[in-house]
Parts: structure tokens; C-alpha cells; sequence
């Protein structure tokens, strides 16, 4: 989700390089029909961004029972200490700044994308308990 086409465009080219099924989206008004249709693994989400940013949106997918568990990585121009703490608070993963090395972000879909699944695994073998 970011308001760039160009990072949309290039970030779309590196997932699918990379296996990755990619669902793209200008902001987060965009971005809300497309959570409910597409059930993504991750969000790669923008800050700055028209009608709804990616703090709003974010809040929007943690207050959210369906949504709460996918993992959201924020990749942004804001290298502030406030904006990463609002990003902490909300319950953001992963907070990188642009312009992102392909590698690093790579390693940190891994990453989340690991931590979601014990995550889910860990839940469920408490379920049978």
C-alpha cells in the first residue's frame, strides 16, 4: 500500500521475482476492500498517503478481530523516532526506511512471515490443550 506508483512498480516486480503473490494499492481506502477480498499473509504499508495512512490503516487492521494477526511492515520516508514508536504502539512488525535494500526487506518478509506462523501454530496447540 503506498501512494508512489513507482514504488508500487518496483516493489511489485521484486516480490514476484521472489514468489510472492502481489496485490497492489494507492492508499488505504484502496486498501480496505482488497483486505477483505484478497486474506493477505502481510501488508508492506506506506505512511504518508491520501484519504487513509498507513497509521490509520494499521490501527484500523489491529482493532480488527479478522485482520489482527497479519503482519504489517511500514516502509516509509519518516525516520523519526515518534513516527517508529506510533508504528511500535499501533503493533507494526517491521519498520524500514526509504529507500529499502531489497535483501533486508527480503530477510524481514522471512522473518515476520516466520514469526506469524509460530505464532499461529503456538495458539492452536494451546487450543487442543
Amino acid at each position: 500500500v503506498d501512494d508512489s506508483i513507482t514504488i508500487r512498480r518496483v516493489t511489485e516486480k521484486f516480490l514476484l521475482r521472489n514468489g510472492f503473490r502481489v496485490c497492489l494499492a494507492k492508499d488505504g481506502m484502496d486498501a480496505l476492500p482488497k483486505l477483505q477480498t484478497e486474506s493477505p499473509d502481510l501488508v508492506l504499508l506506506d505512511i504518508e498517503m491520501p484519504r487513509i495512512d498507513g497509521f490509520e490503516f494499521a490501527t484500523y487492521m489491529r482493532n480488527s478481530d479478522q485482520f489482527v494477526d497479519i503482519p504489517i511492515i511500514m516502509i516509509t520516508s519518516r525516520s523519526g523516532d515518534k513516527h517508529q514508536k506510533r508504528a511500535a504502539q499501533i503493533g507494526v512488525q517491521e519498520y524500514m526506511i526509504k529507500p529499502y535494500q531489497e535483501d533486508v526487506l527480503l530477510k524481514s518478509i522471512n522473518a515476520v512471515m516466520r514469526a506469524a506462523k509460530q505464532s499461529k501454530e503456538e495458539s492452536a496447540d494451546e487450543g487442543e490443550s
